[in-house]
């Protein structure tokens, strides 16, 4: 193995560290009140996760809005319903949908 793969390899880890230590930090200011803080907390592990080619872990790309990339903390700044096999998100910073389909159980 050479020496850049090491680098490479351990830099995707430290770049997903790093992306899990943002959003628990942008949980926290969130619980706060602190949404600016979380917003930019959520866009710099944007900005790592895509400098670095690492992508960010299934249970956070459901907390922040695609569309402005704010921190959504749920009957605060975004609504969230189930309707007719769809979780629909209202971000209410941009007023746009995000429509997660729900997997059938069969």
């Amino acid at each position: 193995m050479t020496k850049k793969n090491l680098n490479k390899k351990s830099q995707k880890v430290i770049a997903k560290k790093r992306i899990e230590n943002l959003f628990l930090n942008a949980e926290k200011k969130a619980l706060e009140q602190d949404f600016t803080l979380a917003d930019r907390y959520v866009k710099l592990a944007r900005k790592i996760s895509m400098r670095n080619l690492v992508s960010i872990p299934r249970q956070y790309k459901k907390k922040y809005c695609k569309h402005c990339y704010s921190y959504l903390k749920p009957s605060i700044n975004c609504r969230i319903r189930i309707h007719r096999n769809k979780i629909i998100i209202f971000c209410e910073n941009c007023q746009k949908y995000t429509r997660i389909p729900l997997k059938n159980s069969k």
